[in-house]
Protein backbone atom coordinates (compact mmCIF):
# COMPACT_ATOMS: atom_id res chain seq x y z
CA UNK A 1 0.00 0.00 0.00
CA UNK A 2 1.41 3.50 -1.06
CA UNK A 3 2.36 6.10 1.50
CA UNK A 4 -0.50 8.41 -0.42
CA UNK A 5 -3.25 5.57 0.20
CA UNK A 6 -2.31 5.14 3.35
CA UNK A 7 -3.42 8.61 4.64
CA UNK A 8 -6.94 7.46 3.82
CA UNK A 9 -7.72 7.03 7.02
CA UNK A 10 -7.92 10.96 7.47
CA UNK A 11 -10.59 10.85 5.43
CA UNK A 12 -13.73 11.96 7.56
CA UNK A 13 -16.54 12.45 5.15
CA UNK A 14 -17.59 10.31 1.71
CA UNK A 15 -19.25 12.22 -1.14
CA UNK A 16 -20.67 9.54 -2.85
CA UNK A 17 -22.28 10.66 -6.50
CA UNK A 18 -25.38 8.48 -7.15
CA UNK A 19 -27.02 7.08 -10.32
CA UNK A 20 -24.34 5.24 -11.36
CA UNK A 21 -23.02 4.57 -7.82
CA UNK A 22 -25.91 4.09 -5.48
CA UNK A 23 -28.52 3.24 -7.98
CA UNK A 24 -29.10 2.26 -11.54
CA UNK A 25 -32.59 3.67 -12.61
CA UNK A 26 -34.85 2.17 -10.01
CA UNK A 27 -32.59 -0.25 -9.45
CA UNK A 28 -29.86 -0.20 -6.11
CA UNK A 29 -26.84 -1.24 -6.22
CA UNK A 30 -25.23 -3.43 -3.66
CA UNK A 31 -23.42 -2.28 -0.84
CA UNK A 32 -24.94 1.03 -0.11
CA UNK A 33 -26.25 0.18 3.33
CA UNK A 34 -22.99 -1.32 4.15
CA UNK A 35 -21.48 1.45 3.20
CA UNK A 36 -23.48 3.88 5.12
CA UNK A 37 -23.48 1.76 8.05
CA UNK A 38 -19.72 1.47 8.15
CA UNK A 39 -19.48 5.28 7.96
CA UNK A 40 -21.48 5.69 10.94
CA UNK A 41 -19.56 3.05 12.78
CA UNK A 42 -16.47 4.95 12.34
CA UNK A 43 -17.70 7.98 12.72
CA UNK A 44 -17.91 9.30 9.27
CA UNK A 45 -20.41 11.40 7.58
CA UNK A 46 -21.77 11.21 4.17
CA UNK A 47 -23.49 13.49 1.42
CA UNK A 48 -25.34 12.12 -2.10
CA UNK A 49 -23.78 14.42 -4.58
CA UNK A 50 -25.98 14.29 -7.98
CA UNK A 51 -25.48 17.05 -11.44
CA UNK A 52 -29.40 15.90 -11.98
CA UNK A 53 -31.42 19.02 -11.00
CA UNK A 54 -34.95 17.48 -11.69
CA UNK A 55 -35.58 17.67 -7.89
CA UNK A 56 -35.71 18.70 -4.50
CA UNK A 57 -33.55 17.09 -1.80
CA UNK A 58 -36.99 15.94 -0.40
CA UNK A 59 -38.28 14.33 -3.65
CA UNK A 60 -34.55 12.79 -4.24
CA UNK A 61 -35.07 11.20 -0.73
CA UNK A 62 -38.55 9.76 -1.68
CA UNK A 63 -36.94 7.63 -4.84
CA UNK A 64 -33.58 6.77 -1.94
CA UNK A 65 -36.88 5.87 0.41
CA UNK A 66 -38.67 3.39 -2.22
CA UNK A 67 -34.99 1.45 -2.90
CA UNK A 68 -34.97 0.91 0.96
CA UNK A 69 -32.31 3.65 1.08
CA UNK A 70 -32.94 6.08 3.83
CA UNK A 71 -31.33 9.47 4.30
CA UNK A 72 -32.50 12.96 5.30
CA UNK A 73 -32.85 15.72 2.51
CA UNK A 74 -29.55 17.56 4.21
CA UNK A 75 -27.62 14.16 3.23
CA UNK A 76 -28.50 14.78 -0.53
CA UNK A 77 -26.84 17.75 -2.91
CA UNK A 78 -27.96 17.98 -6.55
CA UNK A 79 -27.13 20.61 -9.11
CA UNK A 80 -29.70 22.92 -8.35
CA UNK A 81 -29.51 22.94 -5.00
CA UNK A 82 -25.94 23.79 -5.53
CA UNK A 83 -26.25 26.65 -8.00
CA UNK A 84 -29.00 28.91 -6.21
CA UNK A 85 -27.03 28.33 -3.36
CA UNK A 86 -23.82 29.28 -4.95
CA UNK A 87 -25.95 32.30 -6.50
CA UNK A 88 -27.10 33.54 -3.33
CA UNK A 89 -23.23 33.86 -1.99
CA UNK A 90 -22.61 36.04 -5.17
CA UNK A 91 -25.28 38.02 -4.30
CA UNK A 92 -24.23 38.38 -0.33
CA UNK A 93 -20.14 38.12 -0.81
CA UNK A 94 -19.60 39.57 -3.84
CA UNK A 95 -22.19 42.33 -4.51
CA UNK A 96 -24.00 40.36 -7.58
CA UNK A 97 -27.59 41.95 -8.05
CA UNK A 98 -30.40 40.18 -6.72
CA UNK A 99 -32.73 40.29 -9.78
CA UNK A 100 -35.34 38.18 -11.05
CA UNK A 101 -34.55 34.95 -12.09
CA UNK A 102 -35.37 33.24 -15.79
CA UNK A 103 -35.80 29.44 -15.35
CA UNK A 104 -35.45 26.32 -17.36
CA UNK A 105 -35.71 23.82 -15.35
CA UNK A 106 -38.14 21.70 -13.15
CA UNK A 107 -39.32 21.60 -9.60
CA UNK A 108 -35.71 21.39 -8.43
CA UNK A 109 -34.36 23.84 -10.04
CA UNK A 110 -36.78 26.44 -9.06
CA UNK A 111 -37.24 25.48 -5.68
CA UNK A 112 -34.03 25.94 -4.69
CA UNK A 113 -33.44 29.68 -6.37
CA UNK A 114 -37.16 30.76 -4.18
CA UNK A 115 -35.51 29.00 -1.27
CA UNK A 116 -32.49 31.14 -1.71
CA UNK A 117 -34.50 34.18 -1.96
CA UNK A 118 -34.65 34.92 -6.16
CA UNK A 119 -37.94 36.00 -7.84
CA UNK A 120 -38.74 34.08 -10.68
CA UNK A 121 -39.64 35.38 -13.83
CA UNK A 122 -40.77 34.13 -17.47
CA UNK A 123 -40.30 37.58 -18.40
CA UNK A 124 -37.46 37.52 -20.36
CA UNK A 125 -36.95 41.23 -20.21
CA UNK A 126 -36.70 41.61 -16.47
CA UNK A 127 -34.92 38.70 -16.18
CA UNK A 128 -30.98 39.20 -14.61
CA UNK A 129 -30.10 35.75 -14.63
CA UNK A 130 -30.58 33.28 -16.67
CA UNK A 131 -30.61 29.78 -14.86
CA UNK A 132 -31.02 26.70 -16.85
CA UNK A 133 -30.74 22.44 -16.05
CA UNK A 134 -32.81 19.79 -16.98
CA UNK A 135 -36.32 19.99 -18.13
CA UNK A 136 -38.14 16.87 -19.27
CA UNK A 137 -40.78 18.97 -20.82
CA UNK A 138 -39.23 21.60 -22.17
CA UNK A 139 -41.40 23.76 -24.94
CA UNK A 140 -39.84 26.13 -27.87
CA UNK A 141 -41.44 28.64 -26.38
CA UNK A 142 -39.29 28.29 -22.60
CA UNK A 143 -36.34 27.71 -25.32
CA UNK A 144 -37.26 31.20 -27.51
CA UNK A 145 -37.70 32.77 -23.43
CA UNK A 146 -34.19 32.11 -22.12
CA UNK A 147 -32.33 32.57 -25.58
CA UNK A 148 -33.93 36.28 -25.59
CA UNK A 149 -33.21 36.63 -22.19
CA UNK A 150 -29.25 36.09 -22.40
CA UNK A 151 -29.49 37.99 -25.51
CA UNK A 152 -31.19 40.67 -23.34
CA UNK A 153 -28.05 40.46 -21.02
CA UNK A 154 -29.05 37.75 -17.70
CA UNK A 155 -26.15 36.43 -16.95
CA UNK A 156 -26.27 33.18 -17.94
CA UNK A 157 -25.53 30.01 -15.52
CA UNK A 158 -26.36 26.49 -16.34
CA UNK A 159 -26.37 23.53 -13.34
CA UNK A 160 -24.35 20.60 -15.12
CA UNK A 161 -22.61 20.50 -18.49
CA UNK A 162 -23.80 16.45 -18.70
CA UNK A 163 -24.23 15.86 -22.49
CA UNK A 164 -26.40 12.86 -21.71
CA UNK A 165 -28.79 11.83 -19.28
CA UNK A 166 -29.06 7.93 -18.14
CA UNK A 167 -31.75 6.03 -18.46
CA UNK A 168 -33.14 2.53 -18.63
CA UNK A 169 -33.87 3.30 -22.14
CA UNK A 170 -30.50 4.32 -22.92
CA UNK A 171 -28.62 7.79 -22.68
CA UNK A 172 -31.02 10.92 -23.39
CA UNK A 173 -30.23 14.73 -23.91
CA UNK A 174 -29.20 16.03 -21.01
CA UNK A 175 -28.76 19.33 -19.35
CA UNK A 176 -25.50 19.98 -21.33
CA UNK A 177 -27.79 19.23 -24.44
CA UNK A 178 -29.84 22.05 -23.41
CA UNK A 179 -27.02 24.44 -22.93
CA UNK A 180 -25.66 23.48 -26.01
CA UNK A 181 -28.92 24.75 -27.63
CA UNK A 182 -29.28 27.53 -25.34
CA UNK A 183 -25.39 28.40 -26.37
CA UNK A 184 -25.80 27.94 -29.86
CA UNK A 185 -28.98 30.11 -30.03
CA UNK A 186 -27.65 32.82 -27.69
CA UNK A 187 -23.78 33.11 -28.71
CA UNK A 188 -23.05 32.93 -25.06
CA UNK A 189 -21.27 30.39 -22.75
CA UNK A 190 -22.96 29.22 -19.13
CA UNK A 191 -20.83 29.63 -15.97
CA UNK A 192 -21.75 25.61 -14.62
CA UNK A 193 -21.42 25.11 -11.58
CA UNK A 194 -22.16 21.21 -11.23
CA UNK A 195 -19.51 18.31 -11.39
CA UNK A 196 -16.78 18.84 -12.12
CA UNK A 197 -16.76 22.58 -11.81
CA UNK A 198 -15.40 23.59 -8.08
CA UNK A 199 -18.43 25.28 -7.45
CA UNK A 200 -20.57 21.90 -6.83
CA UNK A 201 -17.66 20.49 -4.68
CA UNK A 202 -17.42 23.87 -2.89
CA UNK A 203 -20.57 23.94 -2.01
CA UNK A 204 -20.20 19.69 -0.70
CA UNK A 205 -17.17 20.72 1.36
CA UNK A 206 -19.39 23.54 3.23
CA UNK A 207 -21.98 21.39 3.69
CA UNK A 208 -19.51 18.66 5.34
CA UNK A 209 -17.95 21.48 7.17
CA UNK A 210 -14.62 19.83 5.90
CA UNK A 211 -11.75 20.42 4.66
CA UNK A 212 -10.61 18.75 1.01
CA UNK A 213 -8.53 16.27 2.34
CA UNK A 214 -10.35 15.16 4.99
CA UNK A 215 -13.68 14.18 2.12
CA UNK A 216 -13.58 11.08 -0.26
CA UNK A 217 -15.58 11.32 -3.66
CA UNK A 218 -16.77 8.35 -4.93
CA UNK A 219 -17.88 8.32 -8.67
CA UNK A 220 -18.56 6.24 -11.59
CA UNK A 221 -17.60 8.96 -14.25
CA UNK A 222 -14.06 9.98 -14.16
CA UNK A 223 -14.92 13.49 -16.46
CA UNK A 224 -17.14 14.66 -13.95
CA UNK A 225 -16.83 12.91 -10.40
CA UNK A 226 -12.98 12.30 -10.60
CA UNK A 227 -11.56 14.24 -12.80
CA UNK A 228 -13.34 18.14 -10.74
CA UNK A 229 -12.15 16.66 -7.33
CA UNK A 230 -8.80 15.71 -7.98
CA UNK A 231 -7.71 19.38 -8.57
CA UNK A 232 -9.41 21.20 -5.43
CA UNK A 233 -7.41 17.91 -2.77
CA UNK A 234 -10.27 15.72 -2.24
CA UNK A 235 -9.13 11.80 -2.33
CA UNK A 236 -10.97 10.10 -4.95
CA UNK A 237 -12.22 6.11 -5.66
CA UNK A 238 -13.85 5.30 -8.83
CA UNK A 239 -16.14 2.24 -8.77
CA UNK A 240 -17.42 -0.05 -11.99
CA UNK A 241 -20.57 0.24 -11.48
CA UNK A 242 -21.83 2.79 -13.96
CA UNK A 243 -20.23 4.92 -16.96
CA UNK A 244 -15.72 4.20 -16.49
CA UNK A 245 -14.18 1.51 -16.93
CA UNK A 246 -10.94 0.05 -15.46
CA UNK A 247 -9.27 0.28 -18.25
CA UNK A 248 -10.72 4.09 -18.54
CA UNK A 249 -9.98 5.03 -14.63
CA UNK A 250 -6.62 3.39 -14.50
CA UNK A 251 -5.63 5.05 -17.74
CA UNK A 252 -6.69 9.05 -16.69
CA UNK A 253 -4.27 11.35 -15.64
CA UNK A 254 -4.12 11.22 -13.00
CA UNK A 255 -5.87 7.82 -12.23
CA UNK A 256 -8.31 8.17 -8.56
CA UNK A 257 -6.65 6.98 -5.44
CA UNK A 258 -8.46 4.32 -5.36
CA UNK A 259 -10.98 1.82 -7.79
CA UNK A 260 -13.17 -0.34 -6.65
CA UNK A 261 -15.58 -3.08 -8.52
CA UNK A 262 -18.63 -1.98 -6.37
CA UNK A 263 -19.49 -0.30 -3.08
CA UNK A 264 -18.74 -3.63 -0.91
CA UNK A 265 -15.05 -3.96 -2.65
CA UNK A 266 -14.19 0.14 -1.74
CA UNK A 267 -15.29 -0.85 1.99
CA UNK A 268 -13.27 -3.64 2.22
CA UNK A 269 -10.27 -1.12 0.87
CA UNK A 270 -11.41 1.34 3.50
CA UNK A 271 -11.24 -0.63 6.22
CA UNK A 272 -8.16 -1.71 5.14
CA UNK A 273 -6.41 1.80 6.19
CA UNK A 274 -8.56 2.04 9.17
Amino acid sequence: MSREVAGLHAVRGVLFDMDGVIYVGTRPLPGVREALDYLASTGRTFLFVTNNASKTPAQFVERLAEMDIHVQPEQVLGSAEATACWLAEQVAQHGWVKGPVIVMGQDGLKVALQNNGFELTTDPHAATYAVAGINFKLTYEELADVTLAIRHGAKYIGTNSDLTYPSERGPLPGAGSILALLTAASGQQPLVIGKPNRGMYEQALARLNLTAGEVLMVGDRYDTDISGAIPLGLWTAGVLTGISTRAEFEHASPPPDLIADDLPHLIRQLRQVD
